[in-house]
């Protein structure tokens, strides 16, 4: 619903896959014309709130999700949340921080051509509130057996 500068109400159906910013005219919809001349058109901008987990980049949608170390080191079955519902992701063995997995068709279709984008999942290692000493004397054994660059200068 749309209140007009002079007072008047539209009710506005916005399309699937508008864009923030665009510009939708409304056809007649303005107002009157000199000398009682045809009705202008309205032009309507449109501003989306920001999602406090999805970003929009075109049609593509990015979120982040945090997966655990042992997600990370052995693998597993996440679920993921898309605009359109949760979906099941299978995360590698040995999968790092930044890694991005493509879930395709899961982004935004676009109004003008019914394309739909894609999601792009960011992965981001998450440790726990506690490291025992467990998982430390488990880390330190396997660090002494198995020294690998990690791309640090």
């Amino acid at each position: 619903r749309v209140t007009m500068p002079e007072g008047g109400v539209l009710d506005l159906n916005v399309p699937e896959g508008v864009a923030d910013g665009q510009v939708l005219r409304l056809k007649g919809k303005g107002t009157p014309g000199l000398r009682g001349g045809e009705h202008g058109d309205a032009l309507v901008e449109i501003h989306i709130r920001p999602h406090a987990k999805f970003k929009r980049s075109g049609n593509d949608i990015h979120v982040e999700v945090p997966i655990t170390i042992d997600e990370a080191v052995i693998g597993g079955k996440i679920e993921v949340a898309t605009v359109s519902g949760r979906v099941a992701l299978q995360i590698p063995k040995g999968t790092s921080s930044g890694r991005v997995f493509r879930l395709k068709g899961k982004g935004v279709r676009s109004h003008t051509d019914g394309t739909v984008g894609d999601q792009l999942v960011t992965i981001r290692i998450v440790m726990p509130d506690n490291v025992d000493d467990e998982l430390s004397y488990c880390m330190s054994e396997w660090r002494k057996r198995h020294p690998y660059d990690r791309g640090r200068d």
